[in-house]
């Protein structure tokens, strides 16, 4: 008598493996945008930190982005560089500044899996 596996047991073995594929690489996708979306928060809260040291450095007024974002900041008097290279989204993209002057900013990144898509820090003065 020999020994072997039927046709049938290979498919069910095939259509197991597929599945625990499938799940794997949903796992895995999910978990790199949870990841991405954790370091949004901690690059905008890092962001912010630095936003508030240069608001209690340099005369109590905060830096205004050239165009809709920061790509530094630095405070001239008295010079210091607080913040010399502001860090962009994972997806390479800047963290967008709306309504930033002087006296108030609200800096926001677009979160990934997350509900509200949007995340944002505002002035704390």
């Amino acid at each position: 008598m020999r020994k072997a596996f039927t046709l049938l047991e290979l498919l069910v073995v095939i259509g197991i493996i597929a599945v625990l594929v499938s799940l794997g690489t949903f796992s895995y996708t999910t978990a790199q945008k949870k990841a991405r979306d954790t370091k949004r928060k901690g690059d905008l809260h890092a962001i912010q930190n630095s936003l508030e040291q240069y608001y209690s450095i340099c005369g109590f007024v905060y830096p205004v982005p050239g165009g809709s974002s920061y790509t530094s900041i630095v405070c001239t008097s008295p010079s210091m560089a607080i913040m010399p290279t502001v860090p962009s989204d994972p997806r390479a993209t800047p963290y967008i500044c709306s309504g930033c002057t002087n006296s108030e900013y609200s800096l926001c990144g677009t979160m990934e899996s997350e509900s509200p898509t949007s995340y944002c820090v505002t002035n704390q003065q």
